[in-house]
């Protein structure tokens, strides 16, 4: 198994998003957008001298629109690097270049983060966009998808744990090939043949069952393979019931091996988008479906929210993203108090827009309080 991500707060987490989303749609016209990051423990001297040395090798740069932007950018990090006297506990991310909207203008700014886990990565880049990565890697959470790929000679089975595919176990198959030894009928030689595939399929079945009937972090199964052998994998009863039900997507693919499972990876990006967004619309889907059926247990309104929050009947607060984030830090500290969760719910999906047009705030109560009312 992977190590797994230092746990970050839902507030902190609320605030790294809010960080990267704010940064990820600036472009430069050049590699002049500086992304620096400063590991924990690290001398902050020494960045400060490289960075120092960096603004004299920028006087090389042919272009000279690119050579004033990162040379102005470099020098709002070293001034901002004077703002500390060391380095951070966790490390210190530092962003700086120019971000006019027109070409010719200059509005040169500088971001900086201390991140709530321990930055392990040093990094210096001038690019078109800001190095992001390292912080939203930071985002990942404890839960995995399982792969599968498959055709009728072999089985490659792996975790996925953020971007990371992490091989678990494989098997080849005893099913024979399409052409038939001599002496032996072709009728039988197809029964043969189907039933090694369906062992075969059993044993995947159980390879699968092995490595994550008993993961409560496991969010969803993605299997693909060249032909129609992941169909008749999925559609037979070869995989236990609970497990199949956490089935998300099958992908056709030209290859197995580890070449399949990067191949499933890059053909499952829409899926793996989508789950987030799919687990927004179940909360918000419950909200209204406990609104219609048992009113006490949900509430929805800024103050209403907030005061169940205060006196702890609430499990989850639902807020829309446009909602200002003071506000957003407001009810994440009092729901931290208590043990409640936070959820930010985008805009862009129908349900996000109820909960928007609702007034952006909704919660499911961890007991009926209808006759509180």
């Amino acid at each position: 198994m992977a190590d797994k991500h230092s746990k970050i707060s839902e507030k902190e987490r609320y605030k790294l998003k809010r960080f990267i989303k704010e940064l990820e749609d600036f472009k430069g016209r050049g590699t002049e957008l500086v992304s620096v990051y400063v590991p924990a423990e690290y001398d902050l001297n020494k960045i400060s001298s490289h960075i120092s040395q960096e603004q004299g090798t920028a006087t090389n740069i042919k272009s000279k629109q690119t050579r004033d932007n990162v040379i102005s950018a470099l020098e709002k990090i070293v001034q901002h690097l004077k703002l500390y006297s060391k380095t951070p506990p966790n490390g210190l991310a530092i962003f700086a270049g120019n971000v006019a909207d027109r070409e010719g203008q200059q509005d040169y700014q500088v971001w900086s983060i201390e991140p709530a886990v321990p930055l392990k990565q040093r990094l210096y880049r001038c690019d078109k966009e800001f190095v992001l990565e390292p912080l939203r890697d930071m985002l990942i959470d404890d839960e995995i998808f399982a792969l599968v790929v498959m055709d009728r000679r072999e089985a490659n089975i792996a975790m996925l744990k953020g971007k990371s595919i992490i091989p678990l176990v494989s098997a080849n198959s005893m099913v024979p090939g399409k052409f038939k030894a001599g002496g032996q009928s072709a009728a039988r030689f197809a029964r043969n043949r189907e039933l090694a595939a369906k062992d075969f399929y059993q044993k995947v079945g159980q390879m699968i069952k092995d490595q994550f009937f008993e993961s409560k972090d496991l969010k969803g199964i993605i299997v693909g393979g060249p032909g129609p052998t992941k169909y008749e994998f999925v559609e037979g009863n070869f995989i236990t019931q609970q497990l199949k039900d956490k089935i998300i997507g099958i992908r056709d693919l030209s290859y197995t091996d580890e070449f399949g499972l990067q191949e499933l990876l890059e053909k499952s990006q829409d899926i793996l988008a989508e789950e987030g967004v799919v687990e927004e619309k179940k909360l918000v889907n419950k909200f209204f479906d406990l609104l219609a059926k048992k009113p006490g247990m949900v509430t929805y309104g800024k103050d209403d929210c907030m005061n169940q929050l205060k006196i702890g009947t609430v499990d989850i607060v639902l807020i829309s993203e446009f909602v200002d984030e003071k506000i957003v830090d407001e009810f994440m500290d009092e729901a931290e108090k208590l043990g409640s969760s936070v959820e930010i719910i985008s805009t862009e999906t129908r349900e996000g827009s109820q909960l928007k047009d609702l007034g952006g705030f909704a919660a499911i109560l961890r007991y009926d309080v209808g006759e509180q009312y």
